[in-house]
């Protein structure tokens, strides 16, 4: 099947109880057990295991082509997890331009709980070889990242890091498995801010990890999830996969519509450069063309004036919403250096956008006269 079915029918099923076409809410926290101490349904208490979160974890281990998934209460505590199930000593390899909350992660946690980390230019495969030691255990990427849309060679990264002995994670946030699928191009784990496009209505938080095989190391990452609560509630793993099944058309529109905008923004005169791998000017287009399916809902850009005209520009637009997140229906745009902190390695004239399910013409309409009102 495409995944476009599968993202309909992976992990649903027929209500066997009551012949509902969607499936129910499990709320409970506990389930009960038989006389002879079996719990015969498999499920003894909610932090362990779920119907709605089981059902889940089917459709994203489906979706991306793992043997299992785990889903979490958040993308940084799937993040979290994985990075537990290392030892103090072990080493990482993290991108430069990794995610900023993935950063803080490092640097306030697992650095001096004793994880060596080395952040590379994952765009650079010598670079990435000369980073590997003796005791690098993950090497983790993030394609396209965040907000400078760079993109890493999964199937060429993956290859080194299994050549020393490494896992290969690859954060896939952006991309969704409508638009790449990293474990296919040879990665060992993919993971998910299921808060984004996956969810699709900016309602719930969640996050998933996917495992092309469920070796002691999945299972060692399942434990410390069980054991230290980081799962997701019901009703939430419920909403995610209600957003699944719409995911592909949405990702569709947000694709086209995030072109057009793209082509608009880089032939304007107040905009420096665009930073949105479907443009031929993009240096991974190349590479975007062969690992992803279309090029997806995310740019950023940068207005030639600077920080406070860049700042003007989103005060100025109607149609985009000044929030942080993304994959949403509605359109967000944020300052993103400024959310980043004084740490950041964002340049601060560069504004990055979601695109949400508004009409494409409407929202480059918008765009066009903040940018007139600012530049005028």
């Amino acid at each position: 099947m495409q995944i476009e079915t599968l993202a309909i029918h992976a992990g649903h099923g027929v209500d066997s109880a009551t012949g509902a076409v969607r499936p129910p809410i499990h709320l409970s926290t506990t389930f009960e057990r038989q006389p002879d101490g079996e719990y015969p349904h498999g499920y003894v208490y909610t932090r362990l295991d779920n119907p709605n979160r089981q059902a889940l974890e089917q459709a994203l281990a489906v979706l991306e082509g793992g043997e299992a998934a785990i889903a979490f209460s958040s993308g940084s505590a799937a993040t979290m997890s994985l990075l537990q199930a290392l030892s103090p000593g072990d080493h990482l390899l993290v991108p430069t331009d990794v995610y900023h909350g993935t950063t803080q992660l490092l640097q306030t946690v697992f650095i001096p709980w004793g994880l060596q980390v080395t952040v590379v230019d994952m765009t650079d495969l010598s670079e990435v070889e000369q980073a590997l030691q003796p005791n690098t255990r993950l090497v983790w990427l993030e394609t396209p990242s965040n907000p400078m849309l760079k993109l890493t060679d999964i199937q060429a990264v993956t290859d080194l890091a299994h050549r020393a002995q490494a896992l290969c994670v690859c954060d896939s946030t952006w991309a969704t498995p409508i638009l790449q699928r990293p474990l296919e191009l040879g990665a060992d784990w993919v993971i998910h801010a299921t808060t984004k496009y996956l969810g699709g209505h900016s309602d719930v938080l969640g996050g998933a990890a996917i495992a092309r095989v469920a070796d002691p190391y999945y299972q060692r990452v399942r434990q410390i999830q069980t054991t230290g609560g980081a799962v997701p509630s019901p009703f939430d793993c419920w909403l995610i996969q209600r957003g699944i099944a719409t995911l592909a058309c949405r990702v569709q529109m947000q694709c086209e519509s995030a072109l057009a905008i793209a082509t608009f923004l880089a032939e304007h005169p107040a905009i420096e450069i665009v930073h949105y791998p479907g443009l031929a000017t993009h240096p991974n287009h190349d590479l975007a063309r062969r690992q992803m399916r279309q090029f997806g809902g995310m740019l950023s850009f940068e207005v030639k004036a600077g920080r406070t005209e860049a700042i003007a520009v989103a005060a100025k637009l109607q149609l985009f919403t000044r929030a942080t997140s993304l994959g949403g229906v509605e359109s967000l745009i944020e300052h993103r250096a400024s959310i980043e902190g004084k740490n950041t390695r964002t340049p601060g004239n560069l504004l990055r956008v979601s695109v949400g399910l508004e009409n494409g013409q409407d929202l480059i309409a918008d765009l066009a006269q903040a940018l007139a009102e600012v530049s005028g």
